[in-house]
């Protein structure tokens, strides 16, 4: 009797994802999530609790009942459509530069230094102050060195590294990791097609300023965000504020309740919106990529955090570069002095309300505005290209899928 092969239909790739419990990283994380729901993968998403309520509570459909006992699940609208992504909650992407300048502690242990890092690899020669913040500081035991240090020594155990960012637009530092690791760029990690609307992401309420933008003249307004986490301080608002007077631009003003700090019910100057009646729209939060989209965006005033820098580059809209904290510091520089597809808000400090409305004026409608549109549609076509069927993203996506399919196909059974 002839033996008959037998087959079995492989499991499902099941991928758990984890973001840190912060807006900016939330975000992405949730479109990976549907990006590798899409491709067959089951997925979990791990939300921590004080996230969670923050979404729930910004959905205008939740009952407080619903938040209070945890009922609600962000990825039921992903789940009709077919995918498989599973949603928990618990109590409660780093520069790989970091870990190299980890082990040159001459960099770390002296202050205000003026001279160019030049040995890292993919990086050119880079002046400190462009370099991410927490590098130069001397205290290294506070709970943010904590975590960095635990993620870059993890991230050299990783079997794989995605990278939200595309491979044509920063090839050199990109090969120079994949010559120490796989790396895949898979980005921009963008809502896109029928999944834009399934998920929630924002973790704030958000208001909607389509009517009142439908009242002004195309490319006229200024959109104006400094994220959702880094505070601002008081001077600095206040300069940026008399600014806006002075430039007579009309405006969006995205000001968190804590834009400065928790203690601060009211951070703008007196009588400032009086002054700007009519021109000028001051909330708490709104849709970023609802507002950047519009007709009559003509620029952005940013912090200069990945999303929105991917967000402003993907409609095509210049920016006015303030960097606070973090990596912001670096993609400004990539903005301004790479790309240059945005301009510093004030080339010195302290900010000066003088220079301020005058780059406010030559980003809106200077000679330098045609400029950086022709640049910004170039750098745009780049990322929208990744994202295509034959794009750089999109075969990185499947190439990494491919290899995680070897690697498992590969492990001993349990």
């Amino acid at each position: 009797m002839e033996a008959k092969e037998t087959t079995t239909t492989p499991k499902p790739l099941h991928a758990i994802v984890f973001p840190i419990p912060l807006q900016g990283h939330v975000i992405p994380a949730v479109h990976l999530a549907i990006k590798l729901a899409s491709k067959g993968f089951t997925i979990t998403f791990v939300n921590t609790q004080v996230i969670h309520h923050h979404i729930t509570k910004s959905l205008p459909s939740t009952s407080q009942n619903d938040i209070d006992n945890n009922v609600v699940d962000i990825f039921a609208g992903a789940r009709e459509v077919g995918m498989d992504i599973r949603y928990r909650t618990v109590s409660d992407g780093f520069p790989l530069s970091f870990d190299r300048l980890l082990n040159h502690e001459r960099y770390l242990l002296e202050d205000n230094r003026e001279d160019i890092v030049a040995y890292i690899p993919g990086i050119k020669a880079i002046e400190p102050n462009d370099m991410p913040c927490y590098i130069g500081e001397l205290d290294v035991s506070t709970n943010m060195h904590r975590v960095l240090n635990n993620a870059f020594e993890s991230v050299k155990r990783a079997d794989i590294i995605l990278c939200n960012t595309v491979h044509e637009l920063e090839f050199e530092p990109i090969s120079a990791i994949q010559e120490k690791q796989p790396m895949f760029a898979i980005g921009p990690l963008f809502p896109s097609g029928f999944t834009n609307s399934l998920v929630p992401t924002s973790i704030k309420p958000e208001l909607d300023c389509t009517e009142w933008l439908n009242s002004k003249l195309p490319k006229s307004v200024l959109y104006i965000s400094f994220g959702s986490f880094v505070p601002c301080g008081k001077e600095e608002i206040d300069e940026i504020a008399h600014g806006l007077v002075l430039s007579k631009v009309n405006f969006i003003w995205v000001l968190r309740p804590d834009a400065t700090s928790y203690e601060e019910p009211y951070v703008l100057p007196n009588g400032f919106e009086n002054e700007v009646k009519g021109r000028g729209l001051i909330v708490t939060w709104t849709n970023q990529i609802q507002v950047i989209s519009h007709f009559a965006i003509g620029g952005f005033l940013t912090h200069c955090g990945w999303n929105s820098v991917l967000e402003s580059v993907w409609h095509g809209v210049p920016m006015l570069c303030f960097p606070l904290k973090t990596d912001q510091l670096t993609n400004r520089k990539l903005l301004v002095d790479d790309w240059r597809i945005g301009v510093n808000l004030c080339d010195k400090k302290p900010l000066d309300k003088f220079e301020v409305a005058e780059k406010i004026n030559n980003l809106m409608c200077g000679k330098s505005s045609d400029e950086l549109r022709v640049k910004i549609t170039k750098v745009k076509e780049i990322i929208k290209n990744s994202l295509a069927q034959d794009g750089s993203s999109e075969k990185n996506l499947c190439q990494f899928i491919r290899d995680v399919k070897t690697k498992i196909s590969g492990r001993p059974r349990m």
